[in-house]
């Protein structure tokens, strides 16, 4: 890098970035926005210093490039405005409403705190993993006919604090399906 170039480039950022950030915060609405388009104005000058015409004719020249700069800033804000309008139009058709979905799940997880701790297991298992009475029993190290009447009390007690039969909350268990008597080996 030549002195001689650096030198000019100093001399031309001393003599005119007061009046390019003037320039530049007149024309936006944040100072931080501002200052981003004076420090790429003179990034270009430096990029093309052999170009900055001399004396007088430098601050005009330094206003053209911020005001294009200026100009290419409102494009990408403009851009990334309609951007996000788009998502949020496309996320709001996507997204159903679960607002009584998050209720349920409030009233389930408040009554499952008041089951004991192995109660709370083996619902948890069986509604929120999906995982069937043999499965559980596997999960567990106990036998299936020691699961089944213990999921069939704790579902009981969980009934009775709700009210109800709950939906299983989380993802609905996949569903395996089940071979006919024609087509087991």
């Amino acid at each position: 890098m030549s002195s001689g170039r650096e030198d000019d480039f100093r001399r031309l950022y001393a003599a005119h970035f007061d009046a390019v950030l003037g320039f530049a915060i007149r024309r936006t609405d944040r100072p931080e926005d501002a200052a981003d388009a004076t420090a790429e104005t003179f990034l270009v000058a430096w990029r093309r210093l052999a170009h900055v015409p001399a004396g007088a004719d430098q601050r005009p020249w330094l206003y053209g490039v911020a005001r294009r700069v200026l100009a290419n800033q409102r494009r990408g804000d403009r851009r990334r405005s309609s951007l996000g309008d788009r998502l949020r139009r496309e996320l709001a058709t996507a997204m159903p409403d679960t607002s009584d979905e998050v209720v349920q799940r409030a009233d389930v997880t408040a009554a499952m705190r008041r089951l004991s701790a192995r109660d709370q297991e083996v619902l948890e298992l069986h509604l929120w993993e999906g995982l069937e009475p043999r499965e559980i029993a596997e999960v567990l190290g106990i036998t299936t006919t020691v699961v089944r009447p213990r999921l069939s009390r704790a579902r009981a007690r969980l009934r009775e604090l709700l009210g109800n039969d709950p939906v299983p909350p989380g993802h609905p268990p996949s569903r395996r399906p089940q071979l006919t008597r024609k087509e087991q080996p």
